[in-house]
């Protein structure tokens, strides 16, 4: 192996990109594995850098979306590795993997319970301490606990009649896929959510310590009017595509399960966002009578003539910044619930807590457990190929694969919204 690869650096303070020449990495410590990559992302999150706005003041080689092939492996890996995670004792040079895009052992208190995001040793790629994927080579620490093998991922969806799993899938679920599926699960999941999906209301719609049997406990059913969840999505960027096409499988399975039902407003003022969005929907079939794509004013008034004015159930707010939040507050009733994944940098929220208590609003704010949403996001991923498996076509979250020269280039048609999803290929 040479001594020397390509790879995309960033330097401080903003808006500079440059592609050198720089050492390969080396194993560091017995966890850390090295992988040739061989497709790395350009993601809505390396544009906080981009612009200036993490604090970060030294070069970084950025990225961490990247899927590739195990070339070096620390001497934690072989037969021997008892009573640590699997992957310690299977990995073998040559397999193909993803990386998560933040680092988890698969041993500490949070890895167990599946906050895996917040692993004790966790540390994002992409930033000065840990060099990211947008190269041709980058070490994974904790690569046991980290990375997971293709072949994991096709098992985990058990469909013996899947399609084969385009590479370019595949990298999507380091980030964005599993980040947009855990904004839905997160809003799904919420306990004000629960009547709609019970038809008991509140508080005896879920488990209630002390009470033995709830259903005695609620008084008469919910009214079929009462059960269907509005839901919002702000933001249809690569990460909002994904939780769009998240949620709607996952509420057509919870209609199917418990005859609630359904309808989404999908959010975005960008026109050419909202037309990608709407040839989505209809390519997977969303049913046009609950689905609406929409710009700013549009959503409110879908809102108001859905709910009779009083909100949506939950909001899922992808894109991060304040404008997004006051905008999911609007929408929401109260009751409601937000569930939030964009990286805020605004030190201020844009309401006070006069107003989220005036409203009874729960929020969700933070990063995705990749680890722990694997199985949900493989089976996405394999549902709908069409979507996440192509490059270039009308319904194609990813529109380009193109040279680690061209990175300058599409950090900038990316960050002023004249592109979606940009895959790297470090060997062009």
């Amino acid at each position: 192996m040479a001594d020397m690869q390509k790879a995309v650096k960033w330097y401080p303070p903003s808006y500079d990109i440059r592609v050198e020449q720089v050492p390969i990495p080396s194993i560091q410590h017995p966890d850390d594995v090295i992988v040739k990559i061989q497709l790395a992302g350009l993601c809505g999150s390396d544009l906080h850098i981009y612009r200036g706005h993490e604090d970060v003041d030294a070069e970084l080689i950025g990225g961490h979306e990247f899927v590739g092939t195990v070339v070096e492996m620390g001497s934690s890996f072989g037969p021997d590795a008892q009573g640590r995670p699997e992957l310690y004792r299977t990995l073998r040079l040559g397999d193909k993997v993803v990386s998560p895009f933040t680092v988890s052992c698969g041993e500490c208190h949070f890895c167990r319970v599946g906050f895996t995001c917040r692993c004790v040793h966790s540390i994002l790629f992409g930033i000065p301490t840990l060099p990211g994927g947008q190269a041709q080579y980058v070490r994974v620490p904790k690569a046991g606990g980290t990375l997971f093998t293709v072949d994991s991922v096709v098992a985990t969806s058990a469909d013996v009649s899947a399609p084969e799993l385009a590479d370019s899938s595949l990298l999507l679920l380091a980030d964005i896929l599993p980040t947009g599926a855990f904004a839905a699960l997160q809003a799904l999941q919420h306990a004000k959510a629960s009547p709609m999906l019970t038809a008991r209301p509140y508080p005896f719609s879920d488990f209630v310590p002390g009470v033995e049997n709830s259903v005695e406990a609620a008084s008469a059913p919910l009214l079929d009017e009462d059960r269907t969840l509005t839901f919002a999505i702000v933001g249809l960027g690569p990460v909002g595509v994904c939780a769009a096409v998240s949620l709607f499988k996952m509420l057509n399975d919870v209609e199917k399960a418990t005859g609630s039902h359904f309808r989404i407003i999908a959010v975005d003022p960008n026109d050419a966002r909202r037309a990608k969005m709407e040839k989505i929907a209809k390519a997977i079939q969303v049913p046009a009578e609950r689905f609406v794509v929409a710009d700013i004013p549009q959503a409110k008034q879908a809102m108001g003539e859905w709910t009779n004015g009083i909100g949506c159930n939950a909001i899922l707010e992808i894109v991060g910044n304040n404008s997004a939040l006051t905008l999911a507050y609007e929408l929401v009733r109260p009751f409601g619930s937000i569930s939030s994944v964009g990286v805020h940098q605004e030190p201020p929220l844009p309401f006070m807590g006069r107003d989220l208590y005036n409203k009874n609003v729960s929020f969700d704010f933070g990063r995705c457990p990749v680890r722990a949403m694997l199985p949900i996001a493989s089976k996405i991923l394999v549902k709908h190929q069409a979507v996440f498996g192509t490059i270039g076509e009308d319904i194609s979250l990813i529109e380009r694969v193109v040279s680690l020269n061209d990175a300058a280039e599409s950090y900038e048609l990316f960050d002023k919204g004249k592109c979606g999803k940009i895959l790297f290929d470090p060997w062009r």
